[in-house]
């Protein structure tokens, strides 16, 4: 798969990818598209982009040769009311669905290296800029520590992951990163 470009002509219309873009993905504080968004902020701030994102592997980013989970929460959401999302992140094993086999596989796994954990932390409605990496923070894990603390846990509230690491402004990411996959062996 080839990553299109904003001006790819969508024959038969006058409109250009861009404009279904714009349609169909500007709710960005919209839970699922926030999640994409995370994505892509860390992959901007590792500098592996040069790849269209794919749906259903079972990582999310590849970094010097690790697998690197993202996964994202909000206190507030498109559809907010008043009441702040309770912040907890999936860390659930999964079981990886192989293509080539069409067959998943046998035992659940955290099949990642690495996790980043993006928090939307702005708690006004009408100060959030999800476009703002200042309204961000960033919980990198690596996931050894997950399996050796959480071996069975299905999510991790925002305190608990408090015990563990640290949060890391945008311009931290990849070196934080970096550092975390030096202690990898």
């Amino acid at each position: 798969m080839k990553k299109l470009s904003p001006n790819t002509e969508i024959l038969g219309t006058p409109y250009f990818i861009s404009d279904f873009w714009s349609w169909g993905f500007s709710d960005i504080l919209m839970n699922s598209l926030r999640g994409i968004f995370s994505e892509f902020l860390v992959g901007s701030a590792l500098e592996v982009l040069q790849k269209p994102r794919i749906e259903w592997d079972d990582h999310d980013l590849v970094y010097k040769n690790k697998k690197i989970e993202v996964k994202s929460a909000a206190y507030i959401q498109s559809w907010h009311r008043g009441k702040y999302s309770k912040i907890s992140f999936d860390i659930g094993a999964k079981k990886f669905y192989d293509y080539d086999k069409s067959s998943y596989s046998v035992d659940a796994l955290r099949h990642a290296d690495i996790y980043i954990f993006c928090l939307l932390k702005e708690k006004d409605f009408n100060q959030v800029n999800v476009l703002d990496t200042e309204h961000w923070s960033f919980y990198i894990v690596r996931t050894q520590t997950l399996n050796n603390l959480y071996p069975r846990q299905k999510s991790i509230s925002l305190s608990t992951l408090e015990k563990i690491t640290r949060p890391v402004p945008y311009h931290q990411i990849k070196k934080s990163t970096n550092i975390i996959i030096n202690e990898i062996h």
